[in-house]
C-alpha cells in the first residue's frame, strides 16, 4: 500500500475504484484496519474512487506512543487525501472513524462533501471508561481486550452464525499495537464535538445499531437533531454495523451519496 508521512507518522492506505469517480473516504473504528471496508469496498468501489488507511497506531500504520487527540486523527485524513490527490471527498466512518468524519466536517468543511457517520457519536463513553481500557491496554495486552469487544462489536446471533467473520475481527484487534490502541482510547477520551455539531453544512447520514450498547441509537438521534437536514437509518445490529448488516449499510449509503451529489 501507499504510504504518507503525517506529523512524522508514517501512514498506510490504499486507493481503489474508477480515477474519474468522485472521492468515498473511509475511516476505521478503533481496534480495526481497512479490512473492516470489506463487506463493502466491491459496491464502493463500484461508483466511488476509495480511499481507506490505517488509522495511526492500528496496522500496517505507525504506532507512535503517547495520547493522540481527535484533531490529529483528522489531519492525518486531510494528510492522506493530499497524498492521493483528493482536493474533495465524501466521507464515512465507523465509531471513531464517524467521530472523525464528523471533525473533519466541522474543522476542513472544504474537503469534505457529504458525511456518514456511523455508530458514532460526538461524546462516546467516560473519561473514567477510556482511562480503564489505556491500563487494560498497557498492563493486560490487547488479548484480554477481544472477548469484551467481541460482545459490544457484534449482537449474539451474528456471533453465532458468522463465527468466521467474528474470528476476523479478534485476530484484528488482538493484533493491534497496546501502544497505538491506548493513544487512540485517549482521544475517544477527550473528544467532544456537542457543542460543534451545529456547524456542520455538508449533507449528513447518521447510521445507528438497535443494539449497540458502546454508541446507543440515542448518541446518534443526538447527532442528527443538531445538524441541519440530517438523515438516520437504523439497522438491526450492534456496533460494527456495517459488517453486521453490510448490505443494508451499503445500500444506505450509496443512496444517501446519490441523493447528496443531487
Amino acid at each position: 500500500m501507499p504510504e504518507t508521512d503525517a506529523d512524522g507518522c508514517r501512514l498506510s492506505w490504499r486507493i481503489e475504484g474508477p480515477v474519474d469517480a468522485p472521492t468515498l473516504l473511509l475511516l476505521d473504528a478503533l481496534g480495526t484496519t481497512v479490512d473492516l471496508w470489506e463487506p463493502q469496498i466491491d459496491r464502493f468501489a463500484a461508483a466511488f474512487r476509495v480511499v481507506r488507511f490505517d488509522t495511526r497506531g492500528h496496522g500496517a500504520s505507525d504506532a507512535p506512543a503517547g495520547a493522540y487527540a481527535l484533531e490529529r486523527l483528522g489531519r492525518d485524513a486531510v494528510a492522506v487525501l493530499d497524498a492521493a490527490g483528493v482536493s474533495r471527498a465524501h466521507v464515512c466512518g465507523v465509531s471513531l472513524g464517524g467521530q472523525t468524519a464528523l471533525w473533519l466536517a466541522v474543522h476542513a468543511p472544504e474537503r469534505v462533501s457529504g458525511v456518514v457517520a456511523a455508530n458514532t457519536g460526538a461524546r462516546i463513553g467516560t473519561t473514567a471508561l477510556w482511562n480503564q481500557r489505556i491500563r487494560d491496554a498497557e498492563m493486560l495486552g490487547m488479548q484480554a481486550l477481544v472477548e469484551p469487544a467481541m460482545a459490544r462489536w457484534f449482537t449474539p446471533r451474528f456471533r453465532r452464525s458468522n463465527p468466521a467473520a467474528v474470528e476476523r475481527f479478534r485476530h484484528m484487534l488482538g493484533g493491534c499495537s497496546p501502544t497505538g490502541y491506548a493513544g487512540c482510547c485517549a482521544a475517544l477520551r477527550d473528544a467532544d464535538l456537542r457543542a460543534d455539531l451545529h456547524r456542520i453544512e455538508r449533507p449528513t447520514l447518521v447510521i445507528v445499531g438497535a443494539d449497540d450498547d458502546a454508541t446507543p441509537p440515542a448518541a446518534g438521534r443526538a447527532i442528527r437533531e443538531q445538524v441541519a437536514g440530517a438523515e438516520l437509518l437504523a439497522l438491526d445490529a450492534a456496533h460494527l454495523a456495517n459488517v453486521e448488516r453490510p448490505d443494508a449499510f451499503a445500500a444506505g449509503v450509496l443512496a444517501f451519496l446519490t441523493r447528496a451529489a443531487r
